[in-house]
């Protein structure tokens, strides 16, 4: 298994935001008809028939029985635990909300995999509603844990916008074959098949919506931590699941191990507030997590990172991207490219400014709900085999016409074009260095007195080498982690050095795009797993 790439020979990588054409794009260099030209403007994108989207519609599978049938993928485990609190019926017409029944029969009862069965057994797989306080409160879990040995590390995997934690399948037994750990993986409220309570930001200041919309999510994080009585953890989490797991770090400090950002969104500061001229924005903007073509990604490896371009960092100036743009392309022998066009459409900025979400669109279409959906998943799962390709489809469609509830978020957290109205590179030098006391509380003086700060945690920032997210801000990030930790402990303590366990490192996971978990899921388990070993021995030795 090849290890992730970390350093290499050339600077391709951190000099792009993006790294194959699609492949429409190649064909229409080779002279071959466009998908456009055989099927009209928008039969490419659109690539389910109206009659099977009609009849998907028309099924209506509850996403209960749609993320049954995705886990039903997992390796060894032929009948997954698959609790129906939430999502056992097709949505309503009526109501805001996703009802969360607390009946025994609703319930699911573990499943085992024995040794004679599952080579690394044997394992215990759990679904789960787990309640929280306030009303309509309560995160879908998923886990899985080794029996018949001692359990003292945890795993929690937080999933991206809009998705769910059923995209996670191709990583629950990879990552479950490391002794003495148990894996979480929860919905997001408000998305998957957590409840799904009423969004609503009240302060008008800009600044403070903001941190309402992400406590929203990290104070859903923290009181699920609380009812699990988990006092550490190692923290996974993938594109906005990312950011909110930052957020996280910072609201809730002493509780990580480490945290692994798997091409997390919001770290960069837009690159259109800077007056050069940029790359593409079709290179660089949230348009490829729907045009790009993952049977292309997947299909072509070439890693290339130089250490110079490590070592500057790019000044959170968007890897300084119109000298990168112009360099590229005078070594091309092309021009120097004109000032970009506008990243996005007027009327999609307009949608999003109006807080319109691309599932709201989903449900008003009715019986061309599913033909939408078709031109993300058509793309997004064109590396896997049919039928796994199928049952994401219908696991995402079932999420997405859901009642909306956590998706109105994005509006206050991100700009249009997924750049974060207050970026992560602002602040992510405070991640393992906050202020904490012994019951995480600061209210009183004497909790004032006996406050001491982190020392410090391991942070991964792991990107597909195709990924459309900015792999440049990955570096900058971990570059500016770095200096923060050089000038804290200039003036620490010998023992506080020692004990210091800061670090910050990216690494690449080939063949692989924005949801490099999928893409390039071998590579990325045993990147995790390696990370997940790393964290038991430093116990170990501490």
């Amino acid at each position: 298994m090849a290890a992730a790439t970390t350093n290499g020979s050339n600077d391709d990588i951190r000099t792009r935001p993006q790294q194959s054409p699609l492949a429409s794009q190649r064909a229409k260099q080779d002279g071959a008809p466009s998908d456009e030209n055989r099927k009209g403007q928008f039969g490419g994108y659109f690539t389910l028939g109206y009659k099977e989207g009609f009849t998907q519609w028309w099924a209506n599978v509850p996403a209960a029985a749609a993320e049954h049938a995705v886990l039903s993928y997992i390796p060894y485990l032929r009948k997954p635990p698959t609790h129906i609190q939430t999502g056992s019926a097709p949505p309503s017409a009526n109501g805001s909300t996703m009802s969360v029944h607390d009946t025994a029969e609703k319930e699911a009862d573990p499943v085992r995999t024995d040794s004679t069965a599952d080579p690394f057994g044997p394992r215990q797989w759990r679904s789960q509603m787990v309640k929280l306080p306030g009303k309509n409160r309560a995160l879908n879990e998923f886990s899985v844990e080794r029996l018949e040995e001692a359990q003292d590390q945890n795993l929690v995997m937080l999933h991206g916008y809009g998705a769910g934690l059923g995209f996670f399948y191709r990583n629950f037994e990879g990552l479950s074959r490391v002794p003495g750990w148990k894996i979480y993986a929860l919905d997001l409220l408000g998305m998957g098949r957590s409840s799904r309570p009423p969004f609503r930001v009240h302060s008008k200041d800009r600044q403070k919506s903001i941190t309402e919309a992400e406590n929203w999510f990290v104070d859903a994080i923290e009181d699920w931590r609380v009812q699990k009585n988990i006092d550490q953890f190692t923290l996974l989490g993938h594109s906005l699941g990312g950011y909110m797991a930052v957020a996280y770090s910072l609201k809730y400090p002493g509780h990580l191990n480490k945290l692994i950002l798997a091409s997390p969104v919001g770290i960069p500061e837009d690159p259109y507030a800077v007056n050069a001229a940029m790359p593409d924005p079709s290179d660089s903007t949230l348009t490829n997590e729907f045009s790009q073509d993952q049977q292309v990604t997947v299909g072509q490896s070439n890693v290339e990172i130089s250490e110079a371009a490590k070592s500057t960092g790019d000044k959170n100036n968007f890897l300084n991207a119109r000298s990168k743009a112009e360099k590229s392309a005078l070594d091309s022998g092309q021009k120097a490219p004109a000032a970009p066009r506008k990243p996005l459409p007027k009327w999609f900025t307009y949608l999003w400014d109006a807080n319109i979400s691309p599932f709201s669109i989903v449900r008003w279409s009715g019986p061309l709900g599913p033909r939408f959906v078709s031109g993300w998943t058509s793309r997004r799962f064109s590396h896997l085999p049919p039928d796994e390709a199928q049952a994401l489809h219908t696991y995402a469609y079932s999420l997405f016409k859901q009642r909306g509830s956590g998706e109105y978020a994005l509006a206050y957290i991100l700009a249009p074009g997924a750049f974060a109205r207050s970026p992560l590179i602002r602040r992510i030098q405070g991640v393992g260095r906050q202020m904490i006391t012994p019951n995480g509380s600061t209210t009183s003086s004497v909790a004032v007195a006996r406050q001491r700060r982190e020392s410090g945690i391991p942070v991964v920032f792991c990107y597909g080498e195709s990924d459309w997210m900015d792999i440049g801000g990955g570096y900058a990030a971990e570059q500016k982690m770095n200096e923060e930790k050089e000038r804290i402990l200039r003036s620490a303590s010998a023992e506080e050095r020692q004990n210091d366990r800061g670090a910050a490192k990216c690494l690449i996971i080939k063949k692989a795009g924005h949801h490099v978990y999928l893409d390039g899921w071998e590579e990325f388990n045993e990147v995790m797993r390696q990370e997940m070993e790393d964290v038991s021995r430093q116990k170990t030795n501490h």
